[in-house]
């Protein structure tokens, strides 16, 4: 169990600590010239996960458990305050303080939603009280489709209104993960008797579909913005940082999968994706 509570720790903060990271470039490239507190405020958030990110790649499955406990206890520390940052960038937005920024309202309560499960994933390593698989599939996938469907509409809106078929192909998938959303919420609701390994089996390969699909159109769209191929004002990390979180939703599809037909757990996500750059 030790390795087991080791490994799950590092795996989440090496994934979710780069997208902290991120987050705080993405907001910052967002805020105006004259909003210098925000954006050191912003630059010190970058420094302090980048920190985490080295960190945690520093230890190993072997590292003492009490060692990575301490680690996640610092980390969610500052994971609480930048969640508490980016509530108050939202509280700016929606109060007209910031006129002429480019942080959709939209997108930093989406980074900020981010953030809440990352400190509660933290949360819940260290005090063992993981949920229940059943419980587990429903509320995970709740949390991921709504990310993917909101990475569709950030597409949309940042694509050039002239790529008309690529603004089209997003929209198609924000209507179509909006549907799994409302599919999702249903069986939840209707828990627990809704959670029977036929029904849940089910929910997971409809939904693995859809994000493969979603997952390799995102790849597209990254290897064209990259390429200069297509107008938008997509940032080229962004278009990395909304693959890879379809990846990670894609590893926990086929985690759930796996624990469901009693086959064995792939290895962390973190042990098998290399970054791209």
């Amino acid at each position: 169990m030790s390795n087991a509570f080791v490994a799950r720790s590092l795996d989440e903060t090496r994934f979710w600590s780069r997208i902290m990271k991120e987050h705080s470039l993405f907001l910052r490239l967002g805020f105006r010239c004259e909003d210098t507190r925000l954006i050191n405020e912003a630059n010190q958030f970058y420094a302090i996960f980048e920190s985490i990110e080295n960190k945690a790649n520093s230890f190993s499955i072997g590292t003492d458990p009490q060692t990575i406990t301490r680690f996640n206890e610092e980390v969610h520390n500052a994971v609480s305050h930048i969640w508490v940052f980016k509530r108050k960038v939202l509280d700016l937005i929606l109060r007209c303080q910031l006129p002429g920024a480019n942080n959709f309202p939209l997108l930093v309560d989406h980074v900020s939603r981010e953030a809440n499960y990352f400190r509660n994933r933290l949360a819940e390593l260290n005090t063992g009280r993981l949920e229940p698989l059943p419980d587990a599939i429903i509320d995970e996938n709740i949390f991921f489709l709504r990310i993917m469907a909101d990475h569709a509409k950030f597409i949309s809106h940042l694509l050039d209104p002239s790529e008309r078929k690529l603004v089209d192909q997003a929209n198609h998938f924000s209507n179509e993960f909006d549907q799994l959303i409302f599919q999702a919420r249903d069986l939840d609701s209707m828990r627990p008797q809704s959670q029977t390994a036929p029904l849940l089996d089910q929910f997971l390969d409809q939904n693995r579909v859809s994000v493969k699909s979603l997952r390799d159109f995102k790849k597209t769209a990254r290897e064209l913005i990259e390429a200069c191929r297509v107008k938008s004002i997509i940032h080229p990390l962004l278009a990395d940082h909304v693959f890879r979180e379809a990846e990670r939703f894609l590893h926990i599809i086929d985690m759930f999968e796996n624990s469901l037909s009693g086959k064995p757990l792939p290895p962390p996500q973190s042990m098998v994706i290399s970054d791209h750059s």
